[in-house]
Formats: C-alpha cells, structure tokens, sequence
C-alpha cells in the first residue's frame, strides 16, 4: 500500500491506495498549531497539534488503530507544491532532492517548508521507508520559453521570476484518465476556489494561465486573477506590502465581487452583485481560454475538473457559450483526484526502478 500525504499550511491530508490506485482509506488533520480535529474514515475527533511533525505522528497512530501500520506500506508519496526549475519530474526523495525543495522555499515559503516537514518526519519515523515526491509546477515544464518568460530584465529571469503554473497534478490526473482517447489538442480548466487552465497538446503542457505565482490568470474565489503591474504597486504603496498580499489573494475574485466566494451560494442568489461576479467568472475564462486555443492552434475538445468546473453546470454552458466561435466540440467533466496522481507517479517511479 502506498501512504499519499499532501500537507497545506495549516493542514495534512493523507489516503491510503492499493497498488491497483485503489483507495483505502482517507483522513485529515486541520488546524495544525492550535485547535483542529483529526478525521480518518468517518470518524472526527478534536485534536491540538504543535506542528506538521505531530501532526503525521497523530494521524499515523490513527492509522495504526485501522489496522494500517508503516509496516503495511510499501511507500509513501507528497505533494510539493513547487519545484521551481529543477524539480520537473515526479522523484523519489533522496538527500540531494530533500536539497533541491529546500532551494526552492523562496518560490512557495507557506507551502514547501510544511511538505519538507512531513516528508522528514517520516523518514525519522520509518527511515528505510521509500518516499516519492511528486511536483505541483513540474506539469508545465514543457512550457516554451516564449510562454515562460516574462519580458523584463536577464537578471530578475535568472533570480527565478518566470511563469511556473500550478495545479500540474490535477492536469496530469486528467491526461490519464483519459488514456488512449486523449484528444491531441486538450483545452482543460481546473475550476475551483482556484483556477487556471491548460492548453495540453499531445499530453503536453504548453501554455497555463497561472504565472510566477497561483495569483495570476482567471478570476478566482478570493484571488483578483491578472491585474496590472502598476495597480499592484499602486496598492502596495497605499496599503503596505503583507495587506496588499492579503487583499490580492484573500479578499478579491468572487468574493470582492459578489460577497461570497462559494460559487453555490452565488448562482442560487438572485441579485444583480452575485450575477456580475459569476459572469466576471465565466467571461475571464473564456478570455484565457481563447489564448490558449491560440497556443495550441485549435482545439478538439474541452475538459473541467475542479470543485467548480465538476459541480457547476451554469459556468460551465456559460463558458462554452462564448467559445462557441471556436466551433463545436466535445466537453468532458473529470473529477479532480490530485491525490491518486501522487500515487499513480510513485507506482510509475517503483516499477522503473
């Protein structure tokens, strides 16, 4: 069995998967450095943990109440959220790829320290235990650098300020579900409280919206998506670095515009504010996703995934409505699975080794 475990900034969540991608079992750890609740299978219970370590350490116990110990796994796998430019394959974590995330902390310092956290902590707890990592950015190194580079200075380029992409995993989750169907030129938007999309030519990344950071492209539930680089010095200067950080990414997108950031609540409303904010939505979309259909030069068929692009049926007609001009052509609903991804390039990585 392999342990999947993805650790947020305040959050673990583990699933346990059978060498067939079967999933065994799942759970969470919330809150991780006050108050939070331990969840495994349908059972929750309060819990206080002072950091990522304890944190695995708790839900390994509950583990091993299910009957699910380290000596029933035969590997454990994380998600790191970026890999910057060295890090562009799925790996098994070694001293020199626990060396090459720790380079990359200052691309994601909220995330890449807590993966870090879990994956030593493991190895301290089960040190001949293989681990894997699979990266949330590796999916879009095979982006060209005319879609890569920023154009500024070759000093800032090469101090890392360039277009990475993110939600890698949950593309390349749709790429093999589709497996000898996968139309060869692949519009896919993960839709979510984030979201991006991918132009996926041949199974290939070659252009996302999402940039230097998850702050860019389509407009999210809290984040602004793409606004000029002026306005943002702009805010920075009226409102100081760290709240014009908070503003951007915490209080802009659905919320800014309609209140409420879950799009369930907006579409279910009937007022002019929620209205605008969901065709805010739609309409920067459609607007990306025409980019992207250039890059690939044309497109055969569309895929959503993601808690809104799944769910959401109203977004997604309003979508395809504007990309109607493009021409008919088939649209899948793929549910989004970044967890068995993770586990998917383990058993990938144990079966070529």
């Amino acid at each position: 069995m392999i342990l999947v475990l993805n650790a947020g900034s305040s959050s673990l969540k583990v699933e346990v998967f059978t060498s067939d991608l079967t999933s065994v079992l799942s759970g969470s750890v919330t809150s991780i450095g006050t108050n939070g609740t331990i969840k495994l299978g349908d059972e929750t219970k309060a819990t206080k943990t002072v950091g990522h370590a304890d944190a695995l350490a708790q839900m390994l116990d509950s583990l091993a109440h299910a009957g699910i110990t380290l000596n029933n796994l035969t590997a454990a796998a994380h998600r790191v959220v970026h890999g910057g430019t060295i890090l562009t394959q799925p790996a098994r974590v070694t001293p020199q790829v626990i060396a090459a995330i720790k380079s990359v902390i200052p691309l994601a310092p909220l995330h890449n320290p807590n993966n870090l956290a879990a994956m030593l902590a493991l190895q301290a707890a089960a040190p001949d235990l293989p681990q894997y990592a699979s990266f949330g950015t590796a999916f879009h190194a095979t982006n060209p650098a005319v879609a890569t580079r920023y154009a500024i200075p070759q000093t800032e380029h090469d101090a890392g300020i360039r277009r990475y992409g993110f939600h890698g995993l949950s593309y390349a989750g749709t790429v093999a579900s589709f497996g000898d169907t996968l139309p060869r030129r692949l519009l896919a938007m993960h839709l979510g409280n984030g979201a991006s999309l991918c132009a996926i030519k041949d199974g290939k990344s070659i252009a996302t919206s999402m940039g230097y950071s998850p702050l860019s492209g389509l407009t999210m539930g809290t984040r602004s998506g793409d606004i000029d680089g002026a306005a943002v010095l702009r805010i920075s200067a009226a409102l100081g670095e760290d709240e014009a950080d908070r503003m951007l990414n915490k209080n802009s997108g659905l919320q800014a515009l309609g209140g409420d950031n879950d799009m369930r609540n907006l579409l279910n409303r009937d007022d002019a504010e929620a209205a605008f904010a969901v065709d805010h939505f739609c309409y920067w979309a459609a607007r990306h996703a025409g980019s992207a259909i250039v890059a690939m030069g044309g497109m055969d068929a569309v895929a959503f995934t993601g808690g809104i692009g799944e769910n959401a049926a109203p977004v997604r007609d309003k979508i395809m409505a504007q990309l109607a001009c493009f021409g008919d052509v088939p649209v899948h609903v793929i549910a989004a699975d970044e967890e068995k991804q993770i586990a998917r390039d383990a058993l990938t990585l144990m079966v070529a080794a």
